[in-house]
């Protein structure tokens, strides 16, 4: 395997293991991996965000840009972002709390399977569809609103509950909230450049 997509491979393979650092406490309600998960989900998500980089230097480095490459990379970005967001519908405070509304998720949710619905019709007529600079821009924007979630998620791991709680809710929903309407934008900008390729297809 290439070494750009060894490390697109290992945010393939952290997304469920996220899942289970940050979910695991939740369903034992144990207070020791509570303060475990609370100390290490902003670093190891921060360490595996980081491989975004390296695959797209050693990508260029190494001569090793290539139509496969260019559709792993937007899938490992989409399994580990939408892992995340996942994770975002549930919140230690309990209660039914959450910092994104399970709605926004399932729009989130079917925006990339029909992004990645169009990858594959263009594929089948011989075009690798690379991210474009809306859609890197969303992800940077996914990215940021998942740690600023998790920094909130951690202060609760940890048995602080900032006084401005319910504040911080509202503005992760907002983020949450412009992280949709820019994922919809990208979409748009996808149809509209491909269009020809879709309609094509079908």
């Amino acid at each position: 395997m290439k070494t750009s997509n060894k490390f697109t491979t290992m945010r393939v393979a952290f997304a469920p293991f996220f899942f289970l650092i940050y979910n695991i406490p939740l369903w034992t309600q144990s207070e020791l991996l509570y303060k475990i998960s609370a100390f290490c989900m902003i670093p190891l998500l921060a360490l595996f965000e980081l491989t975004d980089f390296f695959d797209g230097y050693y990508a260029r480095k190494n001569g090793e840009v290539s139509d496969f490459g260019k559709l792993y990379d937007p899938f490992a970005d989409v399994m580990l972002n939408l892992t995340v967001f996942l994770c975002a519908t549930k919140s230690a405070a309990g209660n039914g709390v959450s910092y994104m509304p399970l709605v926004i998720f399932a729009l989130i949710l079917y925006r990339e399977f029909s992004m990645n619905f169009i990858r594959m019709v263009a594929v089948s007529k011989g075009t690798a569809i690379a991210a474009r600079k809306g859609g890197k821009f969303k992800t940077v924007f996914y990215i940021t609103s998942g740690f600023f979630m998790l920094a909130v998620e951690s202060a609760l791991r940890l048995g602080f509950e900032p006084a401005c709680f319910a504040s911080l809710l509202v503005v992760a929903k907002i983020l949450f909230s412009v992280c949709l309407v820019l994922s919809y934008i990208s979409f748009i900008d996808y149809i509209k450049t491909f269009y020809s390729l879709i309609k094509n297809g079908s």
